[in-house]
């Protein structure tokens, strides 16, 4: 936030004997450090605390909507002064009718000092349980700063992603560890990011000995249109419930849509283990492969094909990072269920700041039914409105992510300049150290 002045957003509680020196620490505050300071509270304290400012300058006063009488209390009392004892737990009570005008507040204020570029707004529900547990000496907290603090230390941080489709990101890394940020990436088969050479494009199958091969996956997927089918896949190391299976597979098959769905065992079972039919409804797979409709896979499948192919028109995928770059560089929009680690971070960039992807729900425990994911499904894979306007963004993407790694003639894209003058700051040091 280096570009804008910080804002300093207070809410002394409904009595007097707050009021006033919480007023005294905005003024030392603001004489410290130049800070906007914002004092919210209910429209008669407001009124009483303009009459006691001694300092207007940088410090306004902002009154929220309170009516003293929808809370049971005698009329013009917004705060604890000449309350009897007996009405002190209503107005404790009454306090919290100011949160979501306070909400409301601090988001106009976010998009009138220009924070919009350079933060993010995160509820704490789209937090992962680890993250909402972490208190500093919590073992993840202790193990990621473990990780993490020796890096600021370091020459700079290598990036695998592209300058020009996460700019606010990198923006927020550079300013907090004040180190040089190389975006080199997307880290993906050159034959996969340059048009015309598609059918080059090998993946290792080390381990992979079940699944889908390509020569019989490209068969699959020649036989239907343009965009009209939707890959699944939570990667190597997710799944999904039980339950959200099933209501996954009954939303599928009542959208229509033909699809290729990489399935594991449900939580709670090996995940490297044998897949059971009884894990979906019963004559699922027969249904869907009888008529062409869907195409049930095994462990593994062979994405960058399935990605680079015509036919496919969306993703519906956990949000791991790979993942993501392997469809934004194909221009395929994203159905978002964000299961781990960074996922619902990914989600919400895609969905906020990209404008490609619809989060059907996220997690294991959340409870989903066949309808939403029928929605989801027909709002994605449609040719006209949200859908279409999706599918524009991340064509646009994919073209940018493409220019990013280009080497032709003297033009070299974003990645390779990252690249270069990565290369060039390690020898440079080298030779310096000896």
């Amino acid at each position: 936030m280096s570009d804008t002045q910080e804002h300093i957003i207070m809410l002394p509680f409904l009595a007097l004997g707050h009021m006033i020196p919480f007023l005294a620490l905005a003024n030392k505050i603001q004489e410290r450090t130049n800070y906007k300071i914002t004092i919210v509270s209910t429209p008669l304290n407001i009124k009483y605390l303009s009459s006691n400012r001694q300092n207007p300058n940088n410090i306004s006063l902002v009154s929220l909507p309170y009516n003293s009488f929808d809370h049971g209390l005698p009329p013009n009392t917004e705060n604890t002064e000449a309350l009897p004892l007996k009405d002190m737990v209503t107005i404790f009570n009454s306090t919290l009718s100011l949160k979501d005008p306070l909400k409301k507040l601090i988001l106009e204020i976010i998009k009138k000092d220009g924070f919009d570029e350079n933060s993010c707004i995160f509820n704490v529900s789209q937090l992962h349980p680890f993250m909402k547990l972490a208190n500093g000496n919590d073992s993840w907290s202790k193990i990621l700063k473990s990780m993490l603090l020796p890096s600021l230390d370091s020459l700079g941080w290598l990036c695998n992603s592209v300058e020009e489709i996460e700019f606010i990101g990198i923006k927020a890394i550079k300013n907090l560890t004040k180190l040089p940020v190389w975006c080199i990436g997307p880290l993906l088969p050159q034959c996969m990011i340059k048009k015309g050479e598609k059918d080059q494009i090998l993946e290792s199958r080390i381990a992979k000995d079940h699944g889908l091969s390509p020569e019989k996956c490209i068969e699959w997927l020649n036989k239907h249109p343009k965009n009209s089918v939707l890959y699944i896949s939570f990667g190597s190391q997710n799944t999904i419930s039980t339950s959200q299976m099933m209501a996954l597979a009954l939303g599928l098959e009542d959208s229509e849509k033909p699809f290729i769905w990489v399935v594991r065992p449900p939580i709670g079972f090996d995940l490297q283990g044998e897949f059971k039919s009884e894990w979906l409804p019963q004559g699922f797979q027969e249904r869907v492969e009888k008529g062409n409709k869907g195409l049930i896979v095994k462990s593994w499948a062979p994405q960058l094909q399935i990605l680079c192919h015509g036919s496919t028109g969306a993703f519906l995928t956990h949000c791991g990072w790979n993942s993501v770059l392997e469809s934004l560089s194909e221009g395929v929009p994203i159905i978002s269920w964000p299961l781990a680690g960074e996922q619902a971070f990914n989600s919400k960039m895609l969905m906020e700041e990209m404008g490609v992807c619809i989060e059907l729900t996220k997690g294991v425990e959340s409870v989903i039914e066949k309808d939403d994911v029928k929605k989801v499904i027909d709002v994605v894979l449609s040719t006209s409105g949200k859908g279409k306007e999706m599918k524009e963004k991340a064509n646009e993407i994919g073209i940018s992510i493409r220019e990013a790694v280009k080497e032709e003639g003297k033009f070299k894209g974003s990645s390779v300049k990252a690249m270069d003058d990565f290369i060039s700051t390690l020898l440079c040091t080298r030779n310096l150290s000896s």
